[in-house]
């Protein structure tokens, strides 16, 4: 008789391929992917009806990850929604930015154009994960993304001409950084002046497309990263921890050490 142990590394081996293999699973991937299901369903059959308890413990939990996996799956198809409508016009770009309420530093925008044959599991609007998994998410989406594209816009240009505008700016360079045109654009709830393409406002986007999640993934990411070496630049701040945000750490050092350099005079003036 085969020890629990080694069932339960059966098990999880099953396990993490089937993950792996739906995580990122593009059309010609999707035979594998049920081969795989096949193969779990039938391990988990055979453990259920192995009459030690550890063993139907275990049968039980892969049972419940691959329920959860399943529901993952039929959330990001219900995400897609949005780009299965406009698929036949052509490319489909998601659009988000980062970056308008903080103290200091840019606003990031990005902007994302996903395989129409490949499915992404876990992409979500980018405050709703942990740093960790948008880290993990972005390498993902750059590894796969038909097009990525990054516009940025710091502290001077955001003051000359305010948050707002700024953030379209970063947005209009952003589309204009793509390898490949978009005949659509997916939009967390904003029309972008000056961009002759299609555009598509959507209301908390970034939870009801996988497109503009991925940008808003992208964008956080990179803009995190960006706060981070600002952090050693700028010592005292906390920049690395609030990213720019007026956290009391944040607005404590400001009025202690004055602004830096990547300060928003118009956001600060009335906390000096």
């Amino acid at each position: 008789m085969e020890k629990i142990g080694e069932i339960r590394a059966h098990m999880e081996s099953a396990l993490a391929e089937l993950e792996a293999a739906e995580a990122v699973c593009r059309t010609e991937d999707q035979e594998r992917a049920a081969q795989l299901v096949s193969r779990l369903e039938a391990l988990i059959e055979e453990c259920s009806a192995d009459g030690r308890s550890g063993v139907q413990a275990l049968a039980q939990k892969a049972r419940k990850r691959l329920f959860m996996l399943e529901r993952e799956k039929e959330r990001i198809w219900q995400l897609q929604a949005f780009e299965r409508e406009y698929a036949s016009l052509g490319y489909v770009c998601g659009i988000d930015e980062v970056g308008r309420g903080p103290l200091a530093g840019p606003v990031v925008a990005g902007a994302v154009i996903l395989p129409a044959d490949c499915r992404l599991l876990y992409l979500n609007d980018s405050k709703q994960l942990s740093a960790k998994k948008r880290v993990e998410l972005c390498q993902v989406i750059l590894e796969n993304a038909v097009a990525v594209g990054i516009g940025c816009v710091g502290p001077e240009r955001i003051d000359e001409i305010n948050i707002l505008q700024a953030t379209y700016e970063a947005m209009r360079q952003a589309i204009g950084k793509l390898e490949k045109a978009p005949a659509v654009l997916l939009n967390d709830a904003v029309t972008i002046p000056q961009v002759k393409l299609r555009q598509v406002p959507i209301i908390k986007g970034d939870a009801k497309s996988v497109s503009i999640a991925a940008a808003s993934i992208v964008a956080k990411v990179t803009r995190d990263r960006m706060m981070e070496d600002y952090d050693t630049v700028f010592p005292g701040y906390g920049f690395a921890k609030n990213k720019g945000y007026g956290s009391a750490e944040h607005i404590g050092a400001l009025r202690r050490m004055g602004p830096s350099p990547i300060h928003r005079k118009s956001f600060i003036s009335g906390l000096l």
